[in-house]
């Protein structure tokens, strides 16, 4: 059974006592911090190294507290580990020797705070009533993540969830729905979309909250990502694929590996990130997209307008494509307040030479009006949906052949 679900079901904000697990190699600092933190009234769990935590998580640590220097395994593999699995557990790490290099890495993997022994010691209970209150809050959110899903999909117990989900894995397949350059009459792209056919999963929103709570997000897309990669390497179609990704395939190291496969077509994919995404806890997102460009991949920007953070996100990835929302295409054409709102950003967008997806188009007045606001590229039912195979379009002559 997964740690990470485990832990979410029993997690409750009040539990009592706050928990805290001191990970260190040293076992004279360690009696110091049982003394200090059960002063503090904390309930104080001790591992001598990071492989000994990782086998004490069922203690249900609201915070973790873990040198970076240890033998074998060190406080950011251990850091790093724990959001691979998916644990949303706060982390502080600790040091003696503070260098610019463990810092980046305790920024990469959202540690919650870089401390330096001795005198950042000092400000440690302070730190540590911080990260209870947010870690809490982080447990809860997965724990009615979990009763929504297990509601939605009757799930009895976890064993039906890790089962479901594996069939789930076992049936990936990819479904494609073309993008279409109107003005030109001709498709632009293809947007690749999660699918399996494991009826205790019905749509991919099941399937990614499944593999969340599963700890198994950066196993489910990477799946993706290899399926997409296999179909462009060996089909002439699609000549430019949009490929999604959370929040949590930007923080794997897998993604930015030049020799994986999706790497190897790289400058014929866009990786769309949905607006939707809590990015602002990736404290050094804007570097991670620079390393995507690096390796030749584009970036859109999903559901614009209906986003989690405004336009936070617009800003943090610096998008060469956007995809308007479908709540503001859908009745754009007699919407006058959508209108404006579509009107403006795409003149933004233009300006910023900025390329403007109008999504879930039904209708031909949706088409039309989106055209004359200044929208080159359409992509909905109107036009295709989505298919195991990319569908050949046939349109009518362009009125001007004017490049997207």
């Amino acid at each position: 059974m997964a740690e990470v679900l485990a832990r979410t079901k029993r997690q409750s904000p009040g539990r009592g006592r706050a928990r805290v697990l001191v990970v260190d190699d040293d076992a004279v600092l360690l009696r110091t911090y049982r003394r200090m933190l059960e002063a503090a009234d904390y309930e104080v769990h001790l591992a001598t190294d990071a492989e000994e935590a990782l086998r004490m998580l069922d203690c249900d640590p609201d915070v973790i507290v873990s040198d970076i220097a240890m033998p074998s395994m060190s406080g950011i593999d251990l850091l790093r580990v724990l959001r691979e699995r998916g644990a949303a557990t706060p982390v502080v790490l600790v040091t003696a020797q503070p260098h610019v290099d463990t810092a980046a890495a305790a920024v990469e993997y959202g540690a919650f705070r870089y401390l330096t022994k001795p005198g950042g010691l000092e400000s440690l209970t302070h730190v540590l009533a911080k990260a209870v209150r947010i870690g809490r809050m982080a447990h809860i959110r997965q724990e009615l993540l979990y009763h929504s899903l297990a509601t939605e999909l009757k799930l009895s117990d976890d064993a039906d969830l890790e089962s479901s989900f594996a069939r789930g894995l076992d049936t990936l397949w990819m479904a494609y729905q073309p993008i279409v350059c109107w003005r030109t009459r001709t498709v632009y792209a293809y947007e690749a979309l999660l699918r399996c056919r494991e009826p205790a999963l019905p749509h991919p929103g099941a399937f990614l909250d499944a593999a969340r709570l599963l700890g198994r997000g950066l196993e489910l897309g990477r799946q993706v990502r290899a399926t997409v990669a296999s179909r462009m390497l060996t089909q002439p179609r699609p000549g430019i694929g949009f490929v999604n990704l959370t929040s949590q395939d930007l923080m794997d190291d897998a993604l930015y590996d030049r020799s994986a496969p999706l790497s190897q077509v790289a400058r014929r994919v866009v990786l769309e990130v949905t607006e939707r995404s809590p990015l602002d806890e990736i404290a050094d997102l804007r570097a991670r997209i620079g390393r995507l460009r690096a390796i030749g991949f584009r970036i859109a920007l999903d559901d614009l307008g209906a986003g989690y953070s405004g336009l936070g996100n617009f800003t943090q990835l610096e998008p060469d494509v956007v995809k308007l929302d479908m709540g503001l295409v859908r009745g754009v054409d007699t919407d006058t307040t959508k209108r404006r709102l579509v009107r403006s950003m795409i003149q933004l967008c233009r300006d910023m030479e900025i390329a403007v997806v109008g999504e879930g188009v039904e209708t031909v007045s949706e088409r039309d009006v989106l055209a004359e606001l200044g929208c080159t590229l359409f992509q909905g039912y109107l036009f295709a949906r989505p298919a195991p195979e990319p569908v050949e379009l046939t349109f009518p002559a362009p009125v001007e052949a004017v490049p997207a």
